[in-house]
């Protein structure tokens, strides 16, 4: 069975601001591994042109390092779906448009065999969260204290309660943290 999974860079006091992250070679090899653990990617439109704005024409751009072409041509790989009331189209390769999230559509897809199902982008997360959805969350945690901006998981109403999987602490100081949503227990 699929799981999937929610992965995102967060602040020291859990801020979403995408210019204020730490973006290393070790941090983009983290997001490459990510995008090799699952074969469909759910994108917001937000998060979904904010990548394609700059992803597709990464793929060869030799003056980028290595690690960065590397995550440019997962992501460009790996089918997409975006969700978006608003958006005509999406021409970014392997993508289909969507209008809304169809629970039972994604539980099949859960059932599926080939890898996980991973989503991009903290309010489509949310979406999948209220939705009971997510199996496990990739929390990057960068050294990074804000002050103000965009939080994740923006005061929502209810618990959902994790178990840890593991830890990484990477040469930049961002320190990944692996969790697994607990089987039943309350949720809402």
């Amino acid at each position: 069975m699929r799981k999937l999974v929610f992965s995102i860079n967060v602040t020291l006091d859990g801020y979403i601001d995408h210019t204020a992250m730490l973006a290393d070679d070790e941090l983009h090899n983290v997001s490459t591994e990510f995008l090799n653990s699952g074969d469909i990617m759910f994108f917001g439109r937000r998060t979904y042109q904010l990548m394609e704005e700059y992803w597709p024409g990464a793929v060869n751009d030799a003056s980028i390092p290595p690690a960065m072409r590397d995550f440019a041509r997962r992501i460009d790989e790996i089918d997409k779906i975006v969700y978006s009331r608003t958006l005509e189209q999406a021409n970014w390769r392997n993508t289909r448009l969507l209008r809304e999230v169809d629970p039972a559509e994604i539980a099949r897809m859960k059932e599926g065999q080939g890898g996980n199902l991973l989503i991009a982008g903290a309010n489509l997360a949310e979406t999948f969260m209220d939705l009971d959805l997510i199996d496990e969350y990739q929390l990057l945690v960068n050294p990074i204290i804000l002050g103000s901006g965009t939080t994740l998981f923006r005061g929502r109403p209810g618990r959902i309660d994790l178990e840890l999987l593991g830890t990484r602490s990477l040469a930049s100081g961002v320190v990944v943290l692996h969790y697994q949503r607990v089987k039943g227990a309350s949720h809402g």
